[in-house]
């Protein structure tokens, strides 16, 4: 029986293009729990028709009574495969912003706060602010009329974006420029940041390029120690669900499908595989020794964004559950998995309640699966609201 029904829904999933690569154990499992419920409603169906009944076993025991059914109704609805996958969530990136000026560290953030665009990182000496902004060329020397870059195109994009200068006015004098426009929009922005007797320059460790917001995991310097070498580590403030997806799927997902992700307090929220790694690699061993040995499983890395950023909170390092669409069908006539009964000349049918509760079989091909919801797309002499039997619950 397991034999039979294994292979149907292995068939099923390839003219479904759902299984197209190797099978891993997690799919080898969700077959086999749809062949319980086959199971299960086919061992409902025998009793149902053997004409069985409770009242036929003595009080000492002797032949079982019935397996209780109950009955469901066909649908026409769209329908899509969905594989669940165990997950993370988390932030996106992680950097280490290091000290380059010297002195002695007064103040430092907090982990968990969220520091962007034109705020205090951290403070040194009599409070001189090493402030944060955004560009991909790090920092590697003192800004100051005359210069001229990419680091200095990244400072005058980010004085226009603050409000501290104007984009004609920038754009006039050159954009990789250190021009007269740009040392009072730094002297605006020192000003705001509380620098008494502003400069218009920017000494190398006074100031820290990152690509975005910088949520801060961890403060590695301390108060009155050195302004120099690690200060602090950070990640993006972008909630990130990272998936360790086992090699042999990795045919079954491409960038680009939705997925909807159950978050621990068992809400629900949409996503998108936002990439899709191409290396695998296997878990090491107990020992730390290395890839571990037969048996292990190969995985792949996936990244997946949520589509609402706010939907995870302030949530890290957080279990999760991620169900990727695969496959879907339109318009497609369905019914639970429990109802499918597996015939001994091969294929399956449904058990079909008509008037007067008389019931007939009504062989059926199946396709897609919806392993989350428990239904199955089928094909057969049916119309949506017949009623079939299923397991009762």
């Amino acid at each position: 029986m397991s034999d039979t029904v294994s292979h149907g829904r292995d068939t099923s999933r390839q003219t479904a293009t759902v299984a197209t690569g190797g099978t891993g154990a997690r799919r080898r499992a969700l077959w086999i729990a749809a062949a319980l419920a086959v199971a299960a409603a086919a061992g409902a169906a025998a009793a149902w028709q053997a004409g069985l009944s409770s009242a036929d076993a003595g009080p000492g025991g002797g032949a079982p009574g019935p397996l209780a059914t109950a009955t469901a109704a066909v649908t026409r609805q769209d329908i899509a495969s969905t594989t669940p996958v165990t997950a993370t969530l988390g932030y996106a990136g992680t950097c280490t912003v290091a000290g380059q000026g010297g002195g002695t560290l007064t103040q430092l953030p907090s982990p968990g706060q969220v520091i962007s665009q034109g705020q205090v990182l951290y403070q040194t000496d009599n409070g001189t602010p090493v402030v944060l902004l955004y560009g991909s060329v790090p920092a590697w020397r003192t800004l100051d009329e005359g210069v001229t870059g990419a680091d200095v195109s990244q400072l005058n994009h980010d004085l226009v974006q603050l409000g501290d200068a104007t984009s004609a006015g920038i754009a006039a004098l050159g954009w990789d420029y250190f021009s007269w426009e740009t040392k009072t929009g730094v002297e605006k922005l020192q000003s705001t940041l509380g620098v008494s007797g502003p400069s218009g320059s920017l000494p190398l460790g006074q100031l820290v390029f990152e690509p975005a917001a910088l949520r801060i995991t961890q403060v590695t310097g301390s108060l009155g120690g050195p302004a120099s070498g690690p200060v602090l580590t950070a990640t993006s403030d972008q909630h990130v669900v990272t998936i360790s997806l086992d090699a042999a799927q990795q045919q079954e997902i491409k960038s680009g499908n939705k997925v909807t992700v159950t978050l621990p307090d068992g809400t629900t929220t949409p996503g998108v595989v936002s990439a899709v790694g191409t290396v695998a690699t296997a878990p090491d061993s107990p020992d730390g020794s290395g890839p571990s040995g037969s048996g292990s499983t190969a995985t792949i890395p996936v990244t997946v964004t949520l589509t609402d950023p706010g939907a995870a909170g302030s949530l890290d390092q957080a279990p999760v559950t991620v169900n990727i669409t695969t496959a879907n069908a339109r318009n497609a006539l369905v019914v639970p998995v429990g109802a499918l009964l597996a015939q001994a000349t091969g294929g399956y049918a449904v058990e079909v309640v008509r008037a007067g509760n008389s019931r007939r079989l009504v062989p059926v091909t199946v396709g897609l699966f919806d392993d989350s919801d428990g239904l199955v797309q089928v094909t057969g002499a049916l119309t949506p609201g017949q009623r079939v039997v299923v397991p009762a619950t």
